[in-house]
């Protein structure tokens, strides 16, 4: 795992939603014709109790979703509990506490003031753990139950 880059889209000095919503495209269909990524991982809708933040992070993760989708780019979605458990082992964490772990997984020098910008990059990583790799938090009584469990991780010579 290679940490690349973390950016954060500025959208407050726009009033316009529908701006917004082409801004996220445009700029996530730039990401992807420059890093030609083979997945994208985005952190599914939760359900809060601001309706109208829901929508309009709803239509954002679809712009997103789209442009991955017009450049043939496959999408996982990762709940927020599940994002976190793979990140601090604790489905609760709070947003600092995910920061503080991938700083220290990915040894960053340092963090974005707004950590909401470290949410991507956490859907990143547990999709990383999450690809073909053992899961997080499985646990197996031995060598003999984790070949039971994973005949396709054995190489066979």
């Amino acid at each position: 795992m290679t940490f690349l880059q973390l950016n954060e889209l500025q959208l407050q000095k726009y009033e316009d939603p529908y701006v917004k919503l082409k801004l996220i495209f445009e700029r996530t269909i730039e990401l992807i014709d420059t890093w030609h990524p083979d997945e994208i991982a985005i952190e599914a809708p939760f359900f809060g109790k601001n309706v109208q933040s829901m929508l309009k992070l709803g239509r954002a993760q679809g712009v997103a979703m789209a442009a991955g989708l017009s450049r043939e780019v496959p999408v996982t979605e990762y709940s927020p509990k599940k994002i976190k458990m793979a990140i601090t082992g604790n489905g609760n964490a709070s947003k600092e506490q995910v920061a503080a772990m991938l700083k220290s997984l990915l040894s960053l020098k340092s963090l974005p003031k707004n950590l909401d910008a470290t949410d991507g990059l956490a859907a990143a990583v547990c999709h990383f753990y999450n690809s073909g790799k053992v899961e997080i938090g499985k646990s197996y009584s031995g060598w003999e139950a984790f070949v039971k469990q994973n005949p396709g991780k054995l190489n066979k010579q």
